[in-house]
């Protein structure tokens, strides 16, 4: 019995000794280049093995073909090593390459080795990557490192270099190739002319007629197209906050028609939320059945413009004839005249998720909800499920955030609309002097400066909404005046990571804030990640 707990111990205290002469990590250049981050990502430092990180699943986009790690050994003794590559698919992936041998010593200076993931170009998919190393400081005692990336490939994109071949023209002798060039320079120089002309001519006309009809203005210095109107929500007149892709058969008039019911119908309870113009109550319903149904109304004030009435009916209705369980769709909407419209959503004991949030703060009154990791990854892979539904539906959201969710008691989370959100949530939209008000720091790099929106953007901004998860909605770059975001994300800084975030976590934020749009990645794939990490957290409950 003695023997045994002696060999035992023997063998745990040399495990140990293994890794406390051993540094695994991912360099500062490979994080920046992998997750866009300035930092070094450590898998073994001086003895401390981060299981975290060994565990979290790491997307490569298909546009990265190598991994790059560095290590070195700090063993007074060769620290021997086997690695070993498997792949999930050899169709889709050619065969990984290494720039190492498969077993050697672990080099006892700072070195960094790579591994080759080319796609074949045959088919479309993601192929998981496993990396197995194992270090032995004694026959008895082998420890293994097993590091799992997904790689992501695209139907005939080959990622080997290619040499382009320009073919060049042969010319007779050095006469023809001087007349030739004397001829096309000439004929560039008459272009050139006539294009400045014309554009002189044009530019000119313009003036006078503008000259002519409004006689001495003012210029003043613009940001948004010039035919822009000058409102503050001409834009969104333009652009809804959902906007369509694909087009749809019926019209807002049509849709407000098919779900309008009479206002005595409708009664009023309590307000829930309130801003300078808008209203939210909770209060009943009763259907067709004569069944009173609680309802969630929102609505305006009657000092509300036209223009926020017609945004709060365009913005609402964004919603209409969507059904899936984590998105909140418009039920029921009253218009009569000369009353300010009602828009009526199902009510089930929920609050909005940001103010729900905010309320798990530490208070006078103690702590109303203390959010372990395993929830807030549980509401994030819920929120995922609406934006794979909204994408399915080829719709785009272009307002993901925390105030444009709603939660219950059972932490069951619903994507909503955005309607009344700029009223009710003020501090969280901008105008940078282009008369619109956006969601200035949950909008990605190129909705800022283009004002273009795919389902990349609407990934940038979950990464902010899963930010605001871990941080108890706290406001984004509270330091960062809105007319700078622009400038101090092309220079690459990004959210810090917030406190006891778990490192998985935070990689899966900073993939979401790559600067390129083709480098993010789906709300598929993040689903697949954010469900091993999910995975993970049970195991340890």
């Amino acid at each position: 019995m003695n023997q045994n707990f002696l060999s035992g111990f023997i063998i745990l205290l040399t495990s140990q000794l293994v890794f406390g002469y051993l540094n695994l990590y991912l360099s500062l250049a490979e994080v920046q280049r992998l997750l866009g981050l300035e930092a070094e990502l450590y898998y073994v430092r001086d003895g401390n093995i981060n299981n975290y990180a060994l565990n979290f699943v790491m997307p490569v986009p298909s546009s990265l073909n190598s991994l790059h790690f560095t290590w070195e050994s700090l063993a007074d003794r060769p620290l021997l090593y086997t690695i070993k590559v498997d792949t999930s698919d050899s169709q889709i992936l050619l065969p990984p390459q290494l720039n190492i041998t498969s077993r050697g010593s672990v080099p006892t200076t700072l070195q960094t080795f790579s591994l080759s993931l080319l796609c074949s170009g045959a088919a479309t998919g993601e192929v998981n990557v496993t990396i197995t190393i194992s270090v032995t400081i004694t026959p008895s005692n082998v420890t293994t490192l097993m590091f799992r990336r997904k790689k992501i490939c695209t139907k005939f994109e080959m990622q080997t270099n290619h040499v382009l071949v320009h073919t060049v023209p042969t010319y007779s002798n050095s006469t023809s190739i001087f007349y030739t060039a004397i001829v096309s320079a000439l004929i560039l120089i008459i272009i050139l002319a006539s294009v400045t002309a014309a554009y002189y001519v044009k530019n000119k006309k313009t003036r006078d007629t503008t000259s002519a009809s409004t006689g001495p203005t003012t210029t003043f210095l613009t940001t948004g197209p010039r035919n822009t109107v000058n409102t503050s929500y001409s834009s969104f007149r333009r652009m809804p906050s959902y906007s369509l892709i694909d087009e749809r058969s019926k019209d807002l008039q049509e849709r407000i028609t098919e779900l309008t019911v009479q206002r005595c119908r409708v009664r009023l309870s309590n307000v829930i939320m309130e801003g300078t113009f808008a209203r939210v109550y909770q209060g009943s319903y009763t259907n067709e059945e004569g069944v009173d149904e609680p309802v969630i109304v929102k609505t305006v004030t009657d000092h509300a413009s036209q223009i926020q009435i017609s945004l709060l009916l365009q913005e609402g209705m964004s919603m209409y004839s969507l059904n899936h369980k984590n998105i909140l769709s418009i039920l029921r909407v009253s218009i009569e005249d000369h009353t300010a419209p009602f828009l009526l959503y199902a009510y089930n004991n929920y609050s909005n998720l940001k103010i729900f949030l905010q309320k798990c703060k530490l208070s006078p009154e103690g702590v109303s909800h203390t959010l372990t990791t395993q929830e807030v990854v549980d509401m994030a892979l819920q929120i995922i499920q609406a934006m794979q539904y909204l994408h399915k539906k080829n719709l785009l959201h272009k307002d993901l955030a925390t105030r444009n969710c709603i939660v219950d008691d059972k932490l069951n989370v619903q994507v909503a609309d955005n309607a009344l959100s700029r009223d009710l949530f003020p501090s969280d939209y901008h105008c940078l002097g282009d008369n619109e008000n956006r969601p200035i720091k949950w909008m990605a790099i190129e909705s800022l400066v283009h004002k273009t929106f795919s389902f990349s953007s609407d990934v940038w901004s979950f990464g902010v909404l899963l930010w605001e998860l871990t941080t108890l909605a706290q406001q984004p770059y509270v330091e960062i005046d809105p007319f700078e975001i622009v400038a101090y994300l092309k220079d690459g800084y990004r959210l810090a990571q917030p406190i006891n975030c778990p490192d998985e976590l935070f990689a899966v934020m900073a993939y979401c804030w790559a600067m390129s749009a083709e480098e993010r990645p789906t709300f598929t794939q993040l689903h697949i990640c954010l469900q091993d990490f999910y995975t993970q957290l049970t195991r340890y409950v």
